[in-house]
């Protein structure tokens, strides 16, 4: 970066302002890195700003520090996502705010403050969530078409921002692909005190599914990036091979009316609990499952799927995504159909119950929130805690 580095050569507390759209109340993956990010940079002393879009304006204090919100439009077919779109208000608010540091959780309409960021000298990072041609493709643009397409954003997105920071490999291949050269890696995390084993609840198991039957769990947005229809297509071929399963939903999304269909005119054991807003009960749901479903193609690195493994549970993944990175041994991967998935389920469920759960919470344990801190900080040339991380907590 710049000069600016030598302002927190002794520790000096800086301002990380951090921008996202496509945040709502019932956000899974991004609220919660947003959030423990936040908490992370707090704890280091430094004083973490987050904007996001909302219904009303407010400004409040919270455990993740300052969080503004904007009023921001609802964007069409998207389930509840809002978007910040008045650039003119979002600049005001960055010149009073005077941020040391600058994060930008949205590479397509927040792109512009890059620009922004340059003329204020301030140094500036992009995180990069979501491959944008694995997006693409989801949305049914053509591989070649997506890549292209795909490849110019990234191109001016590397060339805006200061740095671009990927979660994963994964990740950072369609910026390698372009050349870029200010890319960095840095993991998410997940809560391994929050999310844990001793979370399985027998009671709630009973609620979902019989002693003999399988009971397999879906965290997940329900919108045509996340592919939620797979898990449906997996539980559909694994009763049709006798295998006695059941699927619970957790999330709720834009297609939720079309599985619901789905499901009723199959005659398929679904249930859709809609958006879980408790973490004890979706830690509690999580723990008790046999095993979740990662269907995404595009995700980056999938923080409902490591949750799931901190609490003991093994997951199957699109062989698409960023997955096989994250879960290592203790998971599998599949292609993006249900035949593929149903497959890699039976295979996992053949093991000893014991060593499968050990497995995913031993793999699960290579990702504190404390390193992803580090991480980060590290992209912006912050410095990193001096007082004890405490990771989790509540919302």
């Amino acid at each position: 970066m710049t000069g600016e580095t030598a302002r927190n050569a002794t520790g000096q507390s800086l301002r990380i302002v951090r921008l996202a759209n496509f945040v709502a109340p019932a956000s899974g993956g991004l609220r919660t890195a947003l959030r423990e990010l936040g908490k992370g940079f707090r704890a280091a002393g430094h004083e973490p700003v987050l904007v996001v879009p909302g219904e009303r304006a407010s400004d409040r204090e919270t455990e993740q520090g300052r969080v503004i919100t904007l009023p921001g439009p609802l964007l069409p077919g998207t389930g509840g996502y809002r978007v910040l779109t008045d650039k003119r208000r979002v600049s005001r608010l960055l010149e009073e705010l005077a941020p040391d540091r600058l994060e930008v959780s949205d590479r397509t309409t927040l792109r512009w403050t890059g620009k922004w960021a340059r003329r204020a000298r301030v140094p500036a990072v992009m995180v990069s969530h979501e491959t944008a041609d694995g997006v693409l493709r989801t949305w049914g643009l053509p591989e070649g078409a997506a890549r292209r397409a795909a490849d110019a954003l990234n191109i001016r997105t590397a060339h805006t921002y200061a740095r671009v920071v990927c979660t994963t490999e994964f990740a950072e291949r369609e910026f390698v692909r372009i050349g870029a050269r200010n890319v960095v890696r840095a993991p998410l995390g997940v809560d391994l005190a929050g999310r844990h084993p001793s979370l399985r609840d027998p009671g709630l198991r009973a609620r979902h599914a019989d002693e003999d039957e399988t009971l397999v769990v879906m965290c997940s947005r329900l919108s045509v990036e996340k592919r939620p229809g797979t898990a449906l297509d997996a539980l559909e071929a694994l009763r049709r091979r006798g295998r006695r399963a059941v699927l619970v939903v957790a999330g709720d999304g834009p297609l939720r009316a079309r599985l619901e269909q789905r499901a009723r005119e199959r005659g398929l054991p679904v249930t859709f609990l809609g958006h879980v807003s408790d973490r004890g009960v979706l830690g509690a749901l999580q723990a008790s499952a046999d095993v979740c479903l990662a269907p995404g193609p595009a995700e980056t690195f999938g923080l409902a799927a490591l949750e799931a493994m901190a609490c003991g549970t093994p997951v199957v993944a699109s062989a698409s995504s960023a997955l096989s990175e994250v879960i290592g041994s203790a998971g599998a991967v599949a292609a993006d159909h249900g035949e593929a998935f149903a497959d890699a389920v039976g295979l996992m469920l053949e093991g000893l119950e014991a060593d499968r759960r050990e497995a995913a919470r031993a793999r699960a344990e290579c990702f504190g929130w404390e390193t992803a801190v580090r991480a980060f900080l590290e992209a912006h040339d912050a410095s990193t805690p001096v007082r004890p991380f405490v990771p989790g907590g509540v919302a």
